[in-house]
């Protein structure tokens, strides 16, 4: 059993940053993919970016792309997001997840979840 503990959300204002980290209870399996979702309220969980642990290949929702960057640390099981230039529309709870196929297929191909942690951003 895996269990992901996230950390780092908080209020920030427009334009400022934001590290989220998620770290694992266990060794990630290297065919493992690891990403964060987000959910806003009254909206639909979202992926936000994804990347293969064995490979480090990213990827990024268009949403992101350019001001978000995934990255992940083996020795220490853990997942980073690096979240700059946030904007009003990055408000929402963001999850961490790990997946044993590709997490482009969404929500319902994750096998374990963080608790989730809030990102609020003032416009």
């Amino acid at each position: 059993q895996v269990q992901l503990v996230e950390s780092g959300g908080g209020l920030v204002q427009a334009g400022g940053s934001l590290r989220l980290s998620c770290a694992a209870s266990v060794r990630i399996f290297s065919s493992y993919t690891m990403g964060w979702f987000r959910q806003a309220p009254g909206k639909e969980r979202e992926l936000v970016a994804t990347i293969r642990w064995h490979s480090g290949s990213t990827y990024y929702a268009d949403p992101v792309k350019g001001r978000f960057t995934i990255s992940r640390d083996n020795a220490k099981n853990t997942v980073y997001l690096q979240m700059n230039s946030l904007r009003s529309e990055d408000t929402a709870v963001y999850y961490c997840a790990a997946g044993r196929t590709s997490l482009l297929f969404g929500p319902r191909v994750v096998d374990y979840w963080g608790q989730g942690t809030q990102v609020t951003v003032s416009s």
